[in-house]
């Protein structure tokens, strides 16, 4: 069987090209057609401000085309407008309506790129299908009549043959044979669980891998019935939601835009009253510097800087939006496997029988571990080494291989001595083989172990060993359990008193779950959770108020990935997952949530200080080029003129160039951002009123005075 896989970016590939993650030149140009087709004034009829903006461009388009023909642009205060002037106007104020379509094309192409990838899964696998298959193991049988397809071909009642290492092509039932089955990446469990012929185990789940054995799958779902088209109907379904200061800010804009649009209007009828008559595109030069449409561009440079210093973090951020969103994010959500734990089950104590040595106990079970290639084998190597036992590199003998229908490994050395470590049942099974029943105390004890490590979450792994000379013997049990990554719970603590509630989401049994939760610190937990109630507990959030952020690596994660406000997949997740997410961690740590939270802080507050600067602009722009325009009109508004502008039009030329000019002034605050403090909203208020505001009404003054001193050397003005 063969596999296409997608190779995620490694954090060095993404230090030299920090932004193609995030939003390649590759999206631009999908998105770009998407983008065209938005120009359509019944898209923009739900964005206020883009269509002002939309009718000032279609109006100065059409002022630009008609001026040649009607003697030239005219004249503002009997002052000729230069000839370029309205084309240029128009230019600007296409580009901005098209730069604000493109962000939106974007976004949606995500939700296609999401689905797209969950599709890929069911296409990307190829299934050994037989004709027929033999009940009684004949596997020369089964290949003379065996033929390689792609799993997407594969149809209601196929028979496949899976294989160790190989991924299951379909859902379906095990109809012969018995395997260990990794389900981790589906459904969320860490442990391998055994799948069979017959009972209540055998249903297996396309997407799933075999890690031991051979299993012959009868195909039980129809095409686009699987477990994968359900997450692709949820992904596709998924809607992120505006956040309150999206929506704030959208309401500010196009009041602002409407203000101005007034503003500008009445200005014509008053100039015509003292017979002296503003040009359209004088006009609209002036909409250009008051209307809003600067705010918008600063917007952009601080998200795009926001998803640079996350790169700089390890982290990998597919729009401005979601840093912006996890500033006010309140709910956190974390899948437990991958996330919270290191994803594989590891030896975290031994508990030895009653007349054991724990160092016997700890050394014989690492001894049978050295060859055995899985992730809990290693770890009891590594907890005898921590504990200071001299364990060979590698031990003499046979090595017994865990199968699904034995649940056991171990090791024959050469001495005559056999170790065994497995599942309760099965070690006692093999006691009893070897002669040496467990007696009632030992059965006792040994249950009472056992009981204990299930209690608190964990996993059992009876050691016993048959000696060559003398009766075998249990010596007693290692602890197995999900192990929660170090530090996590004083990051947790800080989420905590940043005002985040977080929430563990697992597919395991709530038992385990609680002692997983209770371990790591968080708030709350959800356990057998299927991907529909993820999804449920995430929109139930955000109904009651809350911007929700999880994190999460599996596949079964996607749907709640594409809901969630913040998406944040582990770079060790699937494609599915990383896909689904608005942000991928580089590191696979959640707790990287608090840099993305103080990052998306800072986002706001620099949009917050940008914002009042803007506003504070917008009206000494007003009142620095009005009284100028109007002062020959009406010399009562000489005195108003403090900046003393030459004339009206040299008036309007300063102000249009100062508005380019702060627009680029002002990109390395956007691109450095304010400086977050964890201070009262009141404080944070004073501040950006006392420094921005404050700053925003001096620097028209004098930034227009400076280049009127310089625009009034040119002849003509």
């Amino acid at each position: 069987m063969t596999t296409v896989t997608t190779e995620a970016p490694t954090a060095s590939a993404t230090a030299q090209a920090p932004a193609g993650r995030g939003i390649s030149w590759a999206q631009v140009a999908q998105a770009m057609p998407g983008a065209v087709r938005r120009l359509d004034p019944r898209h923009l009829w739900h964005n206020p401000v883009m269509l002002i903006v939309w009718v000032g461009a279609v109006l100065t388009t059409v002022i630009a085309i008609a001026e040649p023909f009607l003697g030239g642009p005219g004249t503002s205060g009997g002052t000729p407008v230069p000839v370029a002037f309205t084309a240029i106007i128009a230019a600007w104020l296409w580009l901005t309506v098209l730069f604000a379509n493109l962000a939106e094309a974007i976004a949606e192409g995500r939700g296609k790129a999401q689905a797209d990838t969950l599709r890929q899964t069911r296409t990307s696998t190829m299934a050994n299908r037989v004709e027929a298959y033999d009940a009684d193991g004949d596997v020369g049988a089964e290949r003379a009549s065996m033929e390689q397809v792609a799993s997407s071909d594969l149809r209601l009642g196929d028979h496949v043959v899976v294989t160790a290492g190989e991924l299951v092509p379909g859902d379906g039932d095990v109809v012969h044979g018995v395997a260990s089955v990794d389900e981790s990446a589906i459904t969320g469990e860490s442990a391998p669980v055994i799948r069979e012929s017959g009972g209540d185990r055998s249903a297996v789940t396309g997407g799933t891998r075999v890690l031991s054995d051979r299993i012959v799958v009868r195909i039980t779902a129809k095409p686009g019935e699987t477990f994968v088209d359900r997450m692709i109907a949820l992904v596709e379904g998924a809607a992120r939601q505006k956040t309150p200061n999206e929506i704030a800010l959208d309401i500010l804009l196009a009041s602002l835009s409407i203000v101005f649009v007034l503003v500008t209007l009445t200005l014509n009828p008053i100039a015509s009253y003292a017979a002296s008559p503003v040009s359209l595109a004088v006009l609209v030069a002036l909409l250009v510097c008051l209307i809003p449409t600067t705010i918008g561009a600063l917007l952009s440079a601080i998200g795009i800087a926001g998803m640079d210093r996350l790169v700089q973090r390890g982290v990998l951020a597919m729009s401005g939006r979601a840093v912006e969103a996890a500033g006010d994010v309140t709910t956190l959500l974390l899948d437990k496997t991958g996330t919270i734990t290191y994803g594989n089950r590891r030896a975290s104590d031994v508990v030895p029988l009653a007349g054991v040595e724990r160092t016997e106990l700890l050394g014989l079970a690492a001894a049978s571990s050295l060859a055995d290639p899985t992730p809990e084998g290693q770890s009891i190597v590594d907890l005898a080494r921590a504990e200071g036992l001299d364990v060979a590199d590698r031990e003499r003998g046979d090595v017994v291989p865990f199968t699904a229908e034995t649940r056991m490994s171990g090791l024959d050395r050469p001495d005559g001595t056999r170790i065994r470590k497995g599942a309760v049942s099965a070690v006692t099974a093999w006691l009893d083989a070897e002669g040496a029943a467990l007696d009632a105390t030992q059965r006792r004890e040994l249950e009472a172990a056992t009981d204990a490590i299930s209690q608190s979450g964990g996993t059992p792994l009876v050691v016993a060993v048959a000696p060559a000379e003398g009766a075998a013997r249990a010596l007693g049990v290692v602890h197995l359990k999900d192990v929660v990554k170090e530090g996590i719970a004083e990051r947790f603590a800080e989420l905590r008193a940043m005002g985040i509630r977080t929430v563990m989401i697992t597919g395991d049994n709530p038992l385990t779950a609680a002692a997983i939760a209770k371990e790591a610190g968080v708030d709350d937990y959800l356990a057998e959770a299927t991907p529909e109630d993820k999804l449920a507990l995430i929109r139930k959030e955000q109904e009651g108020g809350n911007l929700v952020a999880m994190t999460g690596d599996g596949t079964n994660d996607a749907p709640a990935l594409a809901q969630a406000d913040v998406g944040v997949a582990m770079q060790s997740g699937t494609s599915a997952a990383k896909e689904a997410g608005n942000m991928v961690d580089l590191d696979s740590d959640p707790t990287k949530l608090i840099d993305v939270v103080r990052i998306g802080k800072q986002l706001l507050i620099t949009r917050g200080a940008l914002t009042t600067f803007s506003i504070a602009n917008d009206v000494a722009k007003y009142f620095a080029i009005i009284p100028a325009m109007f002062a020959g009109v009406f010399p009562g508004l000489q005195v108003l003129n403090v900046m003393g502008l030459h004339s009206p039009a040299s008036a309007v030329l300063s102000a249009v160039i100062f508005n380019a000019i702060v627009i680029v002034a002002l990109i390395p605050l956007a691109l450095r951002g304010v400086r977050y403090r964890p201070v009262a909203a009141s404080r944070l208020l004073g501040r950006n009123l006392l420094v921005y505001g404050l700053g925003g009404l001096v620097a028209p003054f004098l930034g227009i005075w400076l280049i009127d001193l310089v625009v009034r050397l040119v002849p003509g003005f």
